[in-house]
C-alpha cells in the first residue's frame, strides 16, 4: 500500500484550503500538475439542465442526492481548475436529440478559443450530416470528442456513425464515450455495441468514461484486446460510486497492467464530493506512484502531445 496519504478536506472547507490539498498530491508525485479528461463546460443553459436533473434525483431515486459541489459561474469553474493545478481539461458536451451537435460544436470551439488550457472539445450524434460536422470540427482544431450513448439513447454502431467513427480513427483523435450502464442502463449501453464499433474500427482511440461503470471486467477485457482503447476514472472508486457500483478487488491487478491507458476524469464540476476525494480515491487503491503518475497527468500528456506549457 502507499503511506503518503494526503489529509482530507472538509467538503464544507475553503476552495483554497482544497487546491492547496491537490496540488499537494501532484506535487509530491513530482508532476507540473494534472491531466484531467472529463470535465464538463458546455452552454450556461444547457449546463442549467444539467444540474436540475441532479437536483431532481433525490425525488426520483427515491434517495439518492446528488448535491453539486462546485455550482460556479464559469469563470470561477475555470479558475478553480487552475487552482487545483490541472493544465488541460476538457468541455464534455453532449446533444440529447438530433440537430443539436452542430451548434454545441460552435460553442465549444469558442469556448476553446477564449480557453487556452481547455482541450478543444466536440460531440456528434447519428443524424444525416454528422460526417460533415464533424470533418468541420477536425479540421477546425478538435482534439477530443464526447459521445454519451445513455443520454443520447443512441446505438454507437448505428450505420450513421459508421464514417464518422471511421474518420476519427484515421485522425486518431480521442472520443470519451459514456457507453457503461451506469448510473443507470439505456437500451444501448454495455459493452456489447461498442465491441461491434471496435470490430470494424479497430484503431478508434475510445476513452472508456467513468471505467465502463458498472460494466468494469467488459469494459477492462476489451481494453486488453484493442491496444488504442482507455478508461478514464471519473467518480470510480470514490465512496459515493462504491456504494452503488463497486469495482471488484479482482480487477485490480489488471489496472496495473492497462497502466498506460488509465486517465484521470473527474465529472468536475458535477461532483457530489470534493474534487480531491477522486484523488484519494485513487490512491487508496495502493497500485503505486509510478501509476498514480501516469494516470493523473503523464498517460493523457502523451495521447494529447501536451508541452511544457500545458495544452
Amino acid at each position: 500500500m502507499n503511506d503518503h496519504r494526503t489529509a482530507p478536506v472538509d467538503p464544507a472547507g475553503s476552495t483554497d484550503e482544497e487546491a492547496a490539498e491537490v496540488r499537494r498530491f501532484w506535487g509530491r508525485l513530482g508532476l507540473p500538475g494534472l491531466v484531467d479528461v472529463h470535465t464538463h463546460f458546455m452552454p450556461e443553459r444547457v449546463l442549467r439542465k444539467v444540474w436540475g436533473y441532479f437536483d431532481a434525483l433525490g425525488s426520483l431515486t427515491g434517495g439518492l442526492e446528488w448535491p453539486i459541489t462546485y455550482r460556479q459561474e464559469e469563470a470561477e469553474r475555470t479558475a478553480t481548475l487552475r487552482e487545483f493545478g490541472v493544465r488541460a481539461f476538457t468541455a464534455m458536451l453532449y446533444p440529447h436529440k438530433p440537430g443539436m451537435a452542430r451548434w454545441l460544436n460552435g460553442w465549444a470551439a469558442d469556448f476553446a478559443r477564449r480557453t487556452p488550457d481547455c482541450l478543444h472539445t466536440a460531440t456528434l450524434y447519428p443524424e444525416p450530416g454528422v460526417e460533415a460536422y464533424v470533418r468541420e470540427a477536425v479540421e477546425e482544431g478538435a482534439r477530443v470528442f464526447k459521445a454519451h450513448v445513455q443520454v443520447g439513447a443512441y446505438d454507437p454502431a448505428d450505420e450513421l456513425l459508421q464514417q464518422t467513427w471511421g474518420l476519427l480513427a484515421e485522425a486518431g483523435i480521442p472520443v470519451v464515450i459514456h457507453c457503461g450502464s451506469g448510473p443507470a442502463p439505456g437500451k444501448h449501453t454495455g459493452p456489447e455495441p461498442i465491441a461491434q464499433v471496435l470490430a470494424r474500427h479497430p484503431r478508434l482511440r475510445l476513452i472508456v468514461a467513468h471505467m465502463g461503470m458498472g460494466e468494469y471486467e467488459e469494459f477492462l477485457t476489451l481494453a486488453e484486446r484493442y491496444a488504442q482503447v482507455r478508461l478514464d476514472t471519473t467518480m470510480a472508486f470514490t465512496d459515493f460510486t462504491e456504494r452503488l457500483m463497486p469495482f471488484p478487488r479482482r480487477a485490480l491487478p489488471r489496472l496495473t497492467g492497462l497502466g498506460d491507458r488509465v486517465l484521470l476524469g473527474s465529472d468536475f464540476p458535477n461532483l457530489p464530493y470534493p474534487y480531491l476525494h477522486q484523488l484519494h480515491a485513487l490512491e487508496r487503491l495502493g497500485l503505486g506512484d509510478e501509476w498514480l503518475r501516469a494516470v493523473c497527468h503523464d498517460n493523457a500528456a502523451k495521447l494529447f502531445g501536451l508541452g511544457e506549457g500545458g495544452a
